[in-house]
């Protein structure tokens, strides 16, 4: 490592080399210019804040890559951390339920999360955390290109949004990200759903909301 990548390094800054043969020594490519296979080995070897430490594994993100809708929550559980999988168990299959209501399988789209990698006893993230991942899902968004994101909980839609509105204020109208320009559905996460079912309806008016923004 020469030294402008070592002082990079130290402001917490990743350096990738281009993968040629003969890659030179300084290039630097930032994760807004990395492919789909670079940007999850950039990913799964990050070491941008402390969860490094704590993780079993990455939670990339799961689905079809050319989606029309984009799931985003907040961070990966302990049972998505075992896994490497965002939105599993009973999350997960309230989840799975909610996108079949919207007529899609899981797999038409893409799911990922705010945090790559698992907080401590399933903590809220922090801000330093987020801002050090927001990289990455930027990229993830730009290469799926959806018609539509989905914000699922209170962490995602604020992270997204750039607000500290709660749910309730924030659910009921279509957002739109700054850059790239894609409409933002909020609704309840799904393991507040199995808290309280009466707010089924609430998130079922969401995704009537999102099918519409949606074909705009």
């Amino acid at each position: 490592m020469n030294r402008r990548q070592a002082c990079l390094g130290a402001m917490g800054i990743d350096v990738w080399l281009a993968r040629t043969s003969a890659p030179a020594r300084d290039e630097i490519i930032p994760a807004s210019r990395l492919d789909w296979p670079d940007l999850e080995d950039a990913v799964a070897k990050c070491t941008r804040c402390p969860l490094h430490a704590t993780r079993t594994q990455t939670v990339f993100g799961v689905g079809n890559r050319k989606a029309e809708w984009m799931i985003i929550g907040e961070a990966p559980g302990g049972e998505e951390d075992r896994r490497g999988e965002p939105f599993v168990g009973r999350a997960g299959k309230m989840l799975d339920a909610m996108l079949r209501a919207a007529g899609f399988a899981r797999e038409e789209v893409f799911i990922a999360n705010i945090l790559k990698c698992r907080p401590p006893r399933n903590r809220d993230p922090q801000a330093e955390e987020a801002a050090q991942c927001a990289p990455y899902l930027a990229r993830q968004i730009e290469l799926v290109a959806p018609k539509l994101i989905l914000a699922v909980g209170r962490i995602a839609a604020q992270q997204l949004l750039g607000t500290d509105a709660p749910v309730g204020r924030l659910r009921g109208r279509v957002h739109r990200l700054a850059a790239p320009d894609v409409p933002v559905v909020v609704t309840y996460h799904p393991a507040y759903l199995l808290r309280s079912p009466g707010e089924k309806r609430k998130s079922w008016d969401d995704l009537l909301l999102a099918r519409r923004a949606a074909r705009l």
